[in-house]
């Protein structure tokens, strides 16, 4: 099984069918359609391939698209701090518990990292939810992916009411990072500055392995995938 393309039948959430789809329209928005060209990479949804309007890597240029994954990376990251906040006052498990202590304290700082990369490179803070920079909010990620919740697809009220918490936290944790990881291995391929893909380098590295955890935690604790 592709790991990256499991859904959950039971979800109350998003089914992640439809978060791979629409948030590979995302990431098209925000690298261009050549960065899709790799052998590991989803095929192109419909409509957004070579020709549909997007601008490739050779007319955005690499600094642009350095400054669009910084200014959609962060409030991708502040979904996941959220989610991780909110399990270190609900979970009921350990191993859940100190995941997301890792994973708001790995995240907030890639988060900082990236800020002063953007204030040094570009001359000016990250602009808030993509003003000024020629993507905006809802031509974006969220506006891409129909779910507008704290950047990435995260619906807080859903994990709130959620009768169990741990699992609830686990469906939706896991197609998170799995388009931070998208997002990262993309972007790498045409960014400019050596510090930035070396930081997508360790997102990918370390999402990844949170995501074969959550999915080895799944299957023992719920039985399947």
């Amino acid at each position: 099984m592709n790991r990256h393309k499991f859904a959950f039948s039971h979800s109350p959430v998003t089914p992640l069918r439809c978060i791979a789809t629409a948030g590979l329209g995302a990431i098209v928005l925000l690298l261009g359609a050549p960065a899709l060209s790799q052998s590991t990479t989803p095929s192109i949804a419909p409509g957004y391939g070579p020709g549909a309007g997007m601008m490739g890597p050779g007319m955005m240029g690499s600094r642009s698209m350095d400054r669009r994954f910084i200014v959609m990376m962060i409030p991708h990251h502040d979904g996941a701090i959220a989610m991780a906040d909110l399990a270190l006052t609900r979970t009921t498990r350990p191993e859940i518990n100190e995941l997301a202590q890792r994973i708001k304290a790995s995240q907030t700082s890639e988060n900082a990292e990236m800020r002063a990369f953007y204030q040094q490179w570009f001359g000016q803070p990250v602009p808030n939810r993509g003003q000024g920079t020629g993507l905006g909010w809802h031509g974006g990620m969220g506006g891409a992916m129909g779910m507008g919740h704290m950047g990435g697809g995260t619906d807080l009220n859903a994990l709130r009411a959620a009768p169990d918490f741990d699992r609830a936290f686990i469906e939706q944790m896991i197609p998170h990072h799995q388009m931070g990881v998208r997002m990262a291995s993309m972007a790498q391929v045409h960014s400019q500055h050596q510090e930035l893909r070396t930081l997508q380098q360790g997102m990918v590295r370390a999402q990844s392995q949170e995501i074969e955890q959550m999915r080895q935690w799944y299957m023992s604790w719920y039985g399947s995938l």
